[in-house]
């Protein structure tokens, strides 16, 4: 999987089936952990998205590893909840 791939229809895991904003850098940019435990892989847009609208949820630790993982807080920061449902 790489980074053209978001550019032709192929879209993370953490994307919303509602959401109809493209993928933006890798696929595979930051995992997401919910309240309940599970996890959804993500690129930074929706690992964003996710982020701001799952409440409890969190990015998993290794991802402070990567220099993006400053840009999705701060993105969710920005975000109202489920921002797909009034046309973010």
């Amino acid at each position: 999987m790489s980074d053209r791939d978001a550019g032709i229809g192929r879209r993370c895991s953490a994307a919303h089936e509602k959401d109809p904003t493209v993928c933006e850098g890798s696929l595979t940019a930051a995992t997401i952990i919910t309240f309940d435990g599970q996890e959804m892989t993500g690129c930074v847009r929706h690992s964003a998205r996710q982020l701001a609208s799952l409440k409890g949820s969190r990015l998993h630790p290794m991802a402070a590893l990567m220099p993006w993982a400053l840009d999705i807080y701060c993105r969710a920061a920005e975000l109202t909840p489920f921002p797909w449902e009034i046309g973010l």
